[in-house]
């Protein structure tokens, strides 16, 4: 993406997607990582987003009291760490506009970023005293704004329950950028710190039960529980005064080198630490998939609905694994496309497992949450009906044989017509040349599913000529020709037991086939359940980490009470990530899978189905 896009307008307070950068990110098929910049106009947020696309120009940067960014925009740039990663950038319009005058709106932009980001930087200026905090009041509305668990779906115990602990496995990573900063990172009693320190020391709480310290303590409080980690940059004045309008424009020697230090540990810091984009279960989102998300959050913001976490995972699940089925097609058709007909029921069969567990791999790499096999069961079925319908294995290799027989026979057609047969001697005559057409018939390969089937029909329809070319045969006896009516009646019923035979035995491949396919899709399920679960387990761990060390914190800094009631979320977390560990969960989650497959599968081996299959 050469330039940013507006990916999000705002149009007199009401927010709407931008078709177009939608479209953008459709194309998009790698995992993507996304860091959101929010913060007051006129604070040089544009800038940094410039800088982290690798370029100096890009966002609008204002050089006047006017905000210059409306809505939400968009940049796409290959990440320049992560191989087959791409990283958006998303540029906010400023808060507080005065020219806007809604802080509501604000809310919701405020709001989008933290939704659609995996890191979030907070820019502002001067420093980070009470007066910058409490601007960051939008923290404090997260709440209001952003809902776990559907309504739907949770109780109102569960809805009581959404809380800080529940946030913070879901919140992007959090950056304070602090801009302008002229002071000395030094604190009282405590000396010099860094720049991780200063936020710390900023966001520690008063002790108190009044609303003064209530309000004081809120912002902090929410930040503290809310972001799973916090990070801080402080950057010096750019330039001279004079030169502060035009800050894209300048020559890197005309800006102070110190600025420029921190400007490269900041990118530096985001490229290496920015993770890919998850949804709550862990699952990486790609550039298709966000644009979905962004989608489905403006949409519910827009129809005065409270964007649901939970909601947003159903709804990608469910345009994802749709996808997931079709790429599992096009692989299984473009195998079968592949496949030269006529062939054999047991090479078919082969072919049909063969592809249908590489769909079936194609599958799962791109799907997620398809906990009833919902998904998997629309694949297999499908792929089930091209090769009844799509492939018509039956109908050429029936005309394959039909024409075989036709051109063998033609000499022998002559013959009778000519009567050749009807001599002396000609029923012998007779069964030389249809024996040969036999011979010849049996050792062309590659006839199909149908071969024997066809030269029974063949050898039945030849029955009734056999029978008047024997009767009229005047060197042949009565008693001779009785004897040779009952020879062709056994060779009738031997060929078609032996077509009978050979489906059974191809039958038996077909079954031995399946079976070890069924391993080898189990295994497959196995392995997406333990990613998925490895995913929802790093997940909780993350939120555990980030309120252990909260906790001590708080010990140590002697609210004793906040620490207690922080460890039942604690606790709470545990248990949920025991029961995410536990192995009740593969006989829940993996077992339908695997029978939802499988049931389907074993349709195609039943042998009323596989006559189906090849008729």
């Amino acid at each position: 993406m050469p330039d940013p896009i507006c990916m999000v307008d705002n149009i007199n307070g009401s927010l709407h997607v931008n078709t177009g950068a939608i479209e953008d990110l459709y194309r998009i098929n790698q995992p993507v990582v996304v860091v959101s910049v929010v913060g007051l106009y006129r604070t040089g947020k544009s800038y940094l987003m410039n800088r982290l696309a690798g370029k100096h120009t890009g966002f609008a940067l204002g050089s006047t009291v006017e905000s210059k960014t409306k809505g939400i925009w968009m940049w796409c740039v290959p990440h320049p760490t992560k191989a087959d990663h791409t990283l958006v950038l998303l540029d906010t319009e400023g808060l507080g506009d005065v020219g806007k005058g809604d802080s509501k709106n604000d809310a919701w932009i405020f709001c989008l970023a933290v939704l659609l980001s995996s890191t979030l930087v907070y820019n502002s200026r001067g420093t980070i005293d009470n007066t910058a905090l409490e601007k960051l009041h939008y923290v404090t509305e997260l709440a209001e704004h952003i809902r776990i668990k559907s309504p739907s779906l949770a109780g109102a115990e569960d809805e009581d329950e959404q809380g800080d602990s529940q946030f913070v496995q879901f919140f992007p990573n959090f950056i304070w950028t602090v801009r302008d900063f002229v002071l000395k990172l030094v604190i009282e009693k405590k000396g010099q710190v860094t720049e991780d320190e200063y936020l710390d020391f900023a966001l520690q709480l008063k002790k108190g039960m009044g609303k003064k310290e209530s309000n004081y303590n809120l912002p902090r409080q929410c930040i503290r529980s809310y972001f799973p980690t916090r990070k801080c940059f402080v950057f010096p004045l750019p330039a001279s005064q004079d030169n502060m309008a035009h800050l894209e424009s300048l020559d890197e020697r005309d800006i102070r080198p110190d600025f420029l230090k921190v400007t490269q540990r900041f990118c530096d810091y985001i490229f290496e630490k920015s993770n890919v984009k998850t949804l709550k279960g862990g699952h990486k989102v790609t550039g298709r998939m966000f644009g979905h998300l962004v989608r489905l959050y403006v949409d519910t913001i827009s129809s005065g609905n409270v964007p649901c976490l939970e909601n947003a995972v159903v709804v990608m699940a469910q345009i994802e694994n749709q996808a997931a089925v079709q790429e599992g097609l096009k692989v299984y058709q473009s195998g079968m496309e592949k496949v030269k007909f006529p062939v054999s029921i047991n090479e078919i069969a082969a072919e049909h497992q063969k592809l249908s567990n590489m769909a079936t791999t194609e599958f799962m790499r791109c799907s997620f949450k398809d906990e009833q096999g919902e998904y998997l069961r629309k694949l297999t079925v499908t792929a089930e009906a091209l090769v009844r319908s799509g492939t018509d294995v039956g109908l050429v290799s029936e005309k394959k044989c039909h024409d075989l027989l036709s051109e063998l026979h033609e000499e022998m057609n002559k013959n009778l017509q000519q009567g050749v047969y009807t001599k002396p001697g000609g029923y012998e005559l007779y069964c030389r040349h249809r024996d040969s057409i036999i011979t010849q018939y049996h050792e062309q390969p590659n006839k199909g599913v149908k071969a024997e089937d066809v030269l029974e029909e063949f050898l039945r329809a030849r029955n009734v000529e056999a029978h008047s070319i024997l009767q009229t045969d005047k060197k042949l006896t009565e008693n001779e020709k009785k004897i040779k009516e009952e020879r062709e009646k056994a060779a009738l019923i031997e060929q078609q037991k032996k077509a009978a035979e050979e489906k059974h035995m191809e039958l038996e491949k077909v079954l031995q086939v399946e079976r070890e396919s069924h391993q080898e899709r189990l295994q497959q399920v196995k392995e997406k359940f333990e990613e998925e679960k490895r995913l929802q387990q790093e997940e909780l761990n993350k939120a555990l980490e980030s309120k252990v060390a909260e906790q001590k914190d708080l010990m140590e800094k002697g609210f004793k009470e906040k620490a207690k009631l922080l460890g039942q979320e604690i606790e709470q977390l545990k248990k949920e990530k025991e029961s995410s560990g536990s192995g009740s969960i593969f006989k829940d989650y993996v077992m339908p899978i695997v029978h939802a497959a499988t049931d389907t599968l074993s349709t195609f081996l039943q042998y009323k189905l596989l006559r189906k299959a090849i008729i």
